[in-house]
């Protein structure tokens, strides 16, 4: 079996370093925004999972129905988790592309994992 060319592999992890760490810093600045209720509650996230806000449309007030409202806030928080979560997935996923070959590459060290 050959063995894996350390200097190659050494590359591909330091480009692997290097795209994570852009693409981290990219989440940081990118959102996503989930509706709910025809408009009745809006949030944006950050690919961070960090919430920027939290919008509540004037009627969707409806003081003898405060369940409902927090309802529909639960729901508009879970969308904007999600979409930021496959935010991040889409983002890191790309990021660590060369992982599969890079993998594959480890496994002929004879690691225990790999």
């Amino acid at each position: 079996m050959p063995q894996p060319n350390m200097q190659q592999m050494l590359k591909q992890v330091q480009k692997m370093q290097a795209d994570m760490a852009r693409a981290q810093e990219e989440l940081k600045s990118e959102t996503v925004e989930a509706t709910v209720g025809g408009g009745a509650v809006t949030v944006e996230v950050t690919g961070e999972l960090v919430f920027k806000s939290i919008r509540i449309a004037p009627e969707a007030v409806d003081p003898d129905d405060p369940e409902m409202l927090a309802d529909l806030v639960l729901a508009a928080v879970n969308q904007g988790l999600q979409a930021a979560q496959e935010l991040q997935a889409k983002k890191l996923g790309a990021a660590a592309g060369d992982l599969g070959g890079l993998a594959g590459g480890l496994g002929g060290l004879g690691l225990p994992g790999f």
